[in-house]
């Protein structure tokens, strides 16, 4: 029987978490409780969060997008959230069935830190800053800081995911993934993709091909030279296609239950000739 607290505040979080600093913290509960009813999890001492207002609190700037830990993905979808980070917005309606994403979490999401990780690849593409508060105070740190291995983080013991800091960029924005079916499926490979005129820069983060989260930087620099980004919309087949096989060349994907890696690579490369057309077509460049 495990010994349960829960906060409603974050102050009362942090208590907990000192009192007991290797805890398991609960928001959602949508991985927790699955790893725990597999008999894979057994923790001694829970910390529950959901109740904590301060973790459900976002805002929009007019160049930032604060998410709180708590924010589940309905909240995602369905506030001017899913105006702001249109990306994001995508990515949870990917998650689940509508009641998994009324109670997972973006923190639930960053805390597993598993590759397939709808929301990852998004704020990682998002140039996100993920805040954590523990018994040495704030820190923050971009997500190849905070993810560092399959279902790995820095999280270090009494500290708690507060919330994720993310860039608003002057351009499109777009999340794909594949999976055997169109809903309720773990990502087989997945991207997010940005295009910030702004910065003339695009950025794409890449899920479940890898054993974190990579961003394509190489095929990002490469593309941002060919893109005509005085004159608007457009990308020619050509370039997409070799942007494509760029990204591809940034994920080091595995064989496993769910697809072959030579599959996995083959998708990426799709996903990131689909997403660059789509950010760059005549309606996406009106809209920057």
């Amino acid at each position: 029987m495990s010994d349960v607290v829960v906060a409603r505040s974050l102050d009362e979080a942090q208590g907990a978490l000192a009192d007991h600093p290797g805890a398991t913290v609960l928001a959602g509960g949508t991985d927790l409780m699955v790893e725990i009813n597999r008999g894979l999890r057994r923790p001694s001492h829970v910390v529950g969060v959901a109740q904590v207002p301060e973790l459900r609190q976002w805002s929009i700037a007019d160049d930032r997008v604060i998410v709180g830990g708590g924010v589940t993905y309905t909240e995602m979808m369905t506030t001017p959230l899913a105006d702001a980070a249109p990306a994001l917005a995508q990515a949870a309606r990917t998650v689940g069935s509508p009641p998994i994403r009324n109670a997972g979490t973006l923190g639930g999401n960053l805390g597993t830190a598993s590759p397939a990780g709808d929301t990852l690849p998004v704020l990682a593409a998002l140039n996100a800053k993920i805040v954590v508060v523990g018994p040495d105070g704030e820190r923050r740190m971009a997500l190849d800081d905070f993810v560092v291995g399959v279902k790995r983080t820095s999280l270090r013991p009494g500290e708690l995911i507060v919330r994720a800091e993310m860039d608003r960029p002057a351009g499109r924005q777009e999340f794909l993934k594949i999976g055997p079916r169109n809903a309720m499926v773990i990502s087989m490979a997945g991207l997010a993709l940005v295009a910030d005129h702004d910065a003339r820069a695009v950025r794409c983060a890449l899920g479940a091909v890898a054993a974190g989260i990579p961003r394509a930087r190489v095929a990002e620099a490469w593309v941002a030279e060919r893109i005509d980004w005085d004159n608007g919309a457009g990308v020619d087949d050509e370039v997409a296609a070799e942007f494509g096989q760029r990204v591809a060349a940034a994920s080091s994907p595995i064989d496993d239950h769910r697809s072959t890696a030579a599959y996995r690579r083959h998708a990426v490369a799709v996903l990131a000739t689909r997403a660059l057309k789509r950010a760059f077509t005549e309606e996406g460049a009106a809209d920057a």
